[in-house]
């Protein structure tokens, strides 16, 4: 699947979307990129969830155990991806802050990939990576719908995305003039 088809899919679901938006990260772009528009709908979702488990599959050697994906947005697509690769999904969320994988267990040496919805700064995977490495897991790699970094983010392991799109984000305190002059929303899961 190409980042063109992967932009089709979000476009048709109503999820591309334009103004100013406050990122889960904090910084702040003039397009977001609503992908609970999408899981909303099972086709698109199952379209791109098992264009992901093949892309994971051409890139991972040997077995993979677990999917885990981070809480809120990895869920869906852990879980979808997971039932493409034929292998349990479960799900890291926060706990004082911290991801924790507090519903299920792993055993140490279990090799897992993580899979989120949309990177940009990457933190999500490197906090849920942190969580799975502590826990004796082998973190093989991440996988995500969109890398709006396009390649730039670490995530601490080999990232493999659906679809590389750079958009542009601005810290509060740099914004263009242009984006400066339309309120700010976020529609994103994490608060700041």
């Amino acid at each position: 699947m190409t980042t063109d088809e992967v932009l089709a899919i979000f476009r048709e679901a109503g999820a591309y979307l334009e103004g100013h938006f406050i990122l889960t990260s904090g910084l702040r772009s003039p397009v977001f990129l609503q992908k609970a528009r999408v899981f909303m709908h099972a086709g698109p979702t199952e379209r791109l969830c098992r264009a992901m488990a093949e892309a994971i599959s051409e890139r991972i050697e040997g077995p993979i155990d677990y999917v885990v994906g981070p809480a809120v947005g990895g869920i869906i697509p852990a879980y979808e991806t997971s039932r493409h690769l034929s292998v349990p999904a479960v799900w890291v969320e926060r706990e004082n802050g911290v991801f924790r994988l507090r519903r299920f267990e792993i055993p140490r040496g279990a090799r897992v990939v993580v899979v989120e919805d949309i990177v940009t700064t990457g933190l999500s995977i490197r906090e849920t990576v942190t969580c799975l490495k502590e826990l004796g897991a082998d973190v093989l790699a991440a996988s995500c719908i969109i890398d709006r970094s396009a390649g730039k983010a670490d995530v601490g392991v080999p990232l493999v995305a659906l679809a590389e799109y750079e958009v542009p984000a601005y810290s509060p305190d740099a914004l263009p003039p242009e984006l400066a002059a339309i309120e700010p929303v976020k529609p994103g899961s994490r608060s700041l």
